[in-house]
């Protein structure tokens, strides 16, 4: 298991990580979800230098070129509503890769306490496939980890690339051991210390569906 904290280092992507996380500038709805969707770019284009390339012979007007691209057979999975933006960062730049939907939503018993549940999933197979989850705050890690069973309903991924803005450290440990047998690496922008008595990430960002789309009831 290998884990990428792109706030260890300094880039331009700390600058939207910054701006999504104000409260002064993240009720722009539109801003903050074009900044979560440039993240996904950033993300998507650092996750492409770890596929297998192969040489392409590319017949230009004045000759032939030759270009390494990609040929892994990417599945961007995403989790319903908050991983939208997000995904279609991952999507501009993977403009090929087929897409999965999973819906997983917390059943509260009571104003502590909830359940995660699947509701619906829509995937291609991805038997022998590179699988890029992606869900914008890993709070528990619960969410993805039934997200993923779900998939594997679908086959068994090559390899596996979970991609979040906000992960708590508590969803860290969680996913290692849920996914130590198996190839994959995780992405972050930011990993923050802790979660509250509602298992939000401190201090994260508040609720990332809700900031991109409106507060639902």
């Amino acid at each position: 298991m290998k884990i990428v904290n792109f706030n260890e280092s300094n880039s331009i992507l700390n600058q939207y990580v910054a701006e999504i996380r104000d409260i002064n500038i993240q009720h722009d709805r539109m801003r903050f979800r074009r900044n979560i969707e440039r993240i996904g770019e950033i993300m998507a284009y650092e996750i492409s230098k770890t596929l297998h390339y192969t040489a392409l012979q590319v017949k230009t007007p004045l000759g032939t070129a030759t270009t390494n691209v990609p040929d892994n057979q990417v599945v961007l999975a995403t989790i319903l509503r908050a991983g939208l933006p997000l995904h279609q960062g991952f999507l501009n730049y993977f403009d090929r890769a087929e897409n999965a939907f999973v819906s997983a939503y917390r059943k509260y018993k009571d104003t502590l306490k909830f359940d995660i549940h699947i509701e619906y999933i829509a995937s291609p197979s991805i038997e022998g496939k590179t699988l890029i989850l992606v869900d914008p705050m890993l709070a528990t890690g619960s969410s993805m980890e039934l997200s993923y069973q779900a998939m594997l309903t679908k086959g068994t991924p090559a390899e596996i690339h979970i991609a979040s803005v906000i992960a708590s450290e508590q969803a860290l440990s969680y996913i290692s051991d849920v996914f130590s047998n198996t190839h994959t690496t995780i992405w972050c922008a930011a990993v923050d210390p802790e979660l509250d008595e509602h298992s939000y990430i401190i201090p994260g960002l508040g609720d990332a569906g809700d900031l991109a789309f409106g507060e639902k009831k």
